[in-house]
């Protein structure tokens, strides 16, 4: 490769690895003769743009709202009295069990009674060694399983890492999965190298972002619903601390991510208003589904409707970051583009922008609930008579319900972020004085 095409290489790479920079937009490559490369994010520093009484209110804002979320969340904090309710209502209910790893020794399908002694019936047999448990390390079965009749039997093979349930009250065991630990850390390390190797330091501080987002849910949201939280407030309070530390550990903490934040939340607000008039209207009872029948056995002081309602709230969180950091990055490259542009003309060309990703970001969002929801989808199409009448089904509606109205927030997310960055942008001379 030739010096000067390397050179364009590095340069090119070295915008890969810093996609966010909280300088002037300018970086010159003097050494290189290529004249410089800026950023996407909005033009000047932080002492430029605290001068605008816009993002000082901006910053006011959030700042009484983090002040609010912490607060919330430690008087929402999980104690764990719910969860050991939950465990002992489910040994009353013979519900609880140590899940074991074994390894299936062998599979047989042979021929067993039915209820008068005829035989007539096929059953599988399957033998496995428990790695711990009562009987670690010793030969062990499973109870027969009549195939056709007695629900799945294990889908397994001699050789195969399974999963195993024991009940020790009823000193039983019973088949739960495959062992899948290996695949999925794999998975996992390939996709920490892959966001890693692209994004440089931007993509590990994006996967430190998603640790976050799953100590937040699992240490936080999951244990203060089982205490008997409304679960509309707690995921509320948890979505907001989740916007707070994945934006600013993504994207650094610059005027650009506060725009985003501040758009971010106004969203999430919105999609909570429409998201309440809606499931509350549409009268969800929470109990159509294999948990939502499952978890009032474990608590009765959960509120399964409160619940879907609070999911929802998580689930639009997802895609609200991405359309408002890019919409405020499209303010800031139309406005480099062209420094005569007033304030109608921006967020116009903004929201046009906007509109190609919303398109597009709406149906990802569809497509993940339905990709999600397939064998629900395959089920309640055979049991119902027709499409109407499938989506009336409260498990199908939930959906429907929860993709409409987080496309709601989204949609909103594009001119609520595009207004308060171009506002930012064209009445900040002197941030936009680096520009020219």
């Amino acid at each position: 490769m030739h010096g000067e095409n390397w050179n364009d290489f590095e340069d090119a790479w070295d915008v890969l690895d810093n996609p966010v920079i909280d300088e002037d937009t300018v970086h010159d490559h003097d050494s290189h003769g290529h004249g410089h490369v800026h950023s996407h994010q909005l033009p000047g520093s932080w002492e430029t743009w605290l001068q605008h009484s816009v993002l000082r209110i901006i910053l006011g804002v959030l700042a009484l709202a983090a002040v609010v979320s912490v607060v919330a969340m430690f008087m929402l904090w999980p104690d764990g009295s719910g969860r050991e309710l939950a465990e002992e209502q489910a040994a009353d209910a013979n519900l609880d069990f140590q899940q074991i790893d074994a390894t299936v020794v062998s599979v047989a399908d042979e021929t067993c009674p039915d209820f008068e002694g005829n035989m007539v019936l096929t059953c599988r047999n399957v033998t496995f060694i428990p790695e711990s448990g009562p009987d670690a390390g010793t030969v062990t079965s499973l109870p027969e399983h009549v195939i056709g009749q007695a629900g799945f039997p294990p889908p397994v093979s001699a050789g195969d890492e399974v999963v195993i349930a024991y009940y020790e009250r009823l000193d039983l065991y019973d088949y739960l999965d495959k062992q899948r630990s290996t695949p999925l850390v794999l998975l996992l390390a390939v996709f920490a190298v892959v966001v890693i190797a692209l994004g440089r330091s931007r993509g590990a501080f994006a996967l430190l972002s998603m640790a976050v987002t799953v100590a937040v849910l699992f240490w936080f949201v999951v244990p203060s619903v089982l205490d008997g939280n409304n679960p509309i407030l707690v995921s509320v309070v948890g979505a907001s601390v989740v916007a707070y530390l994945s934006l600013f550990l993504t994207h650094g903490w610059n005027p650009t991510t506060t725009v985003a934040l501040a758009g971010t939340l106004a969203a999430l607000v919105l999609t909570l208003g429409v998201s309440w008039i809606f499931f509350g209207w549409s009268d969800f009872s929470g109990n159509s589904g294999e948990y939502g029948l499952v978890l009032p056995l474990l608590n009765e002081n959960i509120n399964i409707p409160a619940l879907l309602l609070g999911g929802a709230i998580i689930g639009a969180l997802g895609a609200l970051d991405d359309v408002t950091v890019t919409q405020v990055a499209t303010v800031a490259e139309l406005k480099r583009a062209d420094p005569s542009m007033g304030l109608t003309k921006l967020v116009a060309a903004g929201i046009r922008v906007g509109r190609e990703h919303i398109a597009s970001t709406v149906n990802t969002l569809l497509l993940a609930y339905a990709g999600a929801s397939m064998p629900l989808l395959l089920s309640a199409s055979v049991l119902s008579p027709s499409f109407s009448a499938t989506a009336n089904s409260e498990e199908v509606a939930v959906e429907i319900v929860r993709t409409l109205c987080g496309s709601v927030g989204l949609v909103a997310a594009v001119p609520l972020t595009t207004f308060l960055a171009a506002v930012l942008v064209v009445h900040s001379p002197k941030a936009m004085a680096s520009i020219e």
